[in-house]
């Protein structure tokens, strides 16, 4: 069965810009609701953090090295090391920890 390749990018453009201008033309007052502020406020974060610890994860090829590393990572990012130093030590511990485990 051939599907045509330019109705799905008609339709992926056409779901990308209805996602961008519906909440503008909609939505005409500021929001007041404080559940619903709230839950826009984090929608990045979360959209952020499902598409990156996965990634995590699988980027060793051993899932224990990488949850290891997404640990230490957290613990470094909480101690406030700084973006750098939390990247330099995740890369780290997750190369020792393959070489343990593998």
């Amino acid at each position: 069965m051939q599907h045509n390749v330019y109705i799905y990018i008609l339709i992926a453009s056409l779901v990308a810009t209805l996602i961008r201008v519906l909440p503008t033309t909609l939505i005409r007052k500021q929001i007041t609701n404080k559940f619903i502020k709230s839950f826009l406020y984090y929608v990045p974060y979360v959209t952020l953090a499902v598409m990156t610890f996965p990634a995590i994860i699988e980027a060793t090829s051993s899932k224990v090295a990488g949850i290891i590393a997404l640990l230490v990572g957290i613990v470094a990012a909480w101690l406030d090391w700084g973006l750098f130093k939390v990247a330099i030590v995740c890369c780290v511990v997750a190369y020792v920890a393959e070489l343990f485990l593998i």
